[in-house]
């Protein structure tokens, strides 16, 4: 049995031929009406997945720290752009804001607090979570009010749409959707437009992911930082180098979910090719550092001692969970090496809190 969205996409399918399988996902995950994103709940236990921010209050912490510390060293502008994109249900921003709060009051009595979010309903969410501060809300990178920038990305970069490129018997195609007796399938069709220039050489059989939507919007962030100033941080799971190899996947209530079954009531995802970023980043005008694991970016900006704050302070029960919650986020067999963070900068700022010199993203 098809929901509306899959009777509506098998329609499209038969009228227009193949739908590339970027457009799939914009569709499945942000259609207005039956989209993922407009109409479930996706965050914590009782929905489909749960980020980092969800898992302790150390993380969003900690980026507060980041940020606090990067615009000290940026010369304690006034008209500092604290940004955070895809900001969840605002969790990791309310942490992010208390500690900040501590360690540099200041940013926040001049500077501006600005979320970009495109859905209604996560954007009330944020806005009941946050209701302790000014929160400037846009749906969009480049309505982000002008200055000094210090933007937050996490596990967003994963959640845009993807190209699949694929070789075949010595042909280079494209996976796209069709249909086969009455239902989506994935289909391999002609090439719809260019592929990357910094492509890997592929093999018959092997599978390669660019995710356009993701380029242009580092790009976009790297060329703000070359012109006005400022640093961004994105966090995701990923590889650290461009390989070939199929990572999208769609999850439901925490396990894995076919991709073309019950389409917008499951999260669909891919693996961040981070080196992609870095030099799409590069190419927007900044500098680009990393990507370091979670668990070096999180023990440099000092999680162990945060923990031991807290664990001092708590009854057995809280202090067991706050155990849990630090080996989730930096166990290398959990969340500490899958999941790694860039690091972009204006092209003539030293080396980003958190960072080594060492740590410069060699193209």
């Amino acid at each position: 049995m098809t929901n509306a969205l899959e009777q509506a996409l098998l329609a499209e399918v038969a009228a227009d031929g193949p739908m590339p399988l970027d457009g799939f996902m914009r569709r499945a995950l942000f259609d207005p009406e039956h989209g993922y994103y407009t109409t479930s709940e996706p965050f914590g236990v009782a929905g489909d997945f749960i980020t980092a921010p969800e898992i302790s209050q150390m993380f969003g912490e900690l980026l507060g720290l980041w940020a606090a510390d990067m615009w000290q060293k940026m010369g304690a502008p006034a008209d500092i752009v604290l940004v955070e994109i895809g900001p969840g249900r605002g969790t990791l921003m309310a942490d992010a804001l208390r500690a900040i709060r501590r360690a540099a009051p200041g940013m926040l009595d001049t500077g501006t607090v600005c979320l970009v979010e495109a859905s209604p309903r996560l954007r009330a969410a944020q806005a009941e979570r946050l209701s302790d501060h000014a929160i400037t809300f846009t749906d969009r990178l480049g309505k982000v009010p002008k200055g000094p920038m210090l933007l937050i990305g996490n596990e967003l970069l994963d959640a845009l749409p993807i190209r699949q490129i694929t070789q075949q018997g010595g042909e280079m195609l494209e996976r796209c959707i069709g249909v086969q007796d009455g239902a989506l399938v994935i289909v391999d069709a002609p090439l719809l437009h260019e592929v990357p220039e910094d492509m890997p050489v592929l093999k018959d059989g092997d599978v390669f992911e660019v995710s356009e939507e993701g380029l242009r919007l580092v790009e976009a962030v790297g060329t703000r930082l070359a012109v006005q100033g400022g640093a961004a941080l994105f966090i995701d799971y990923g590889h650290g180098e461009s390989a070939t190899g199929e990572t999208l996947q769609a999850v439901r209530r925490h396990a894995f979910h076919p991709v073309l079954s019950d389409v917008g009531s499951a999260d669909l995802t891919a693996h961040v090719d981070f080196a992609a970023m870095a030099r799409a980043a590069i190419h927007g005008g900044a500098r680009a550092w990393g990507p370091v694991s979670q668990r070096d970016l999180l023990r440099r900006l000092g999680v162990e001692p945060r923990l031991a704050q807290l664990v001092a302070k708590a009854d057995p029960q809280t202090r067991d969970a706050l155990v849990a919650a630090y080996h989730r986020l930096t166990d290398p067999d959990r969340m500490g090496t899958l999941f790694k963070a860039l690091c972009l900068t204006a092209p003539d700022m030293e080396a980003p809190t958190a960072y080594e010199t060492d740590d410069a993203f060699q193209p």
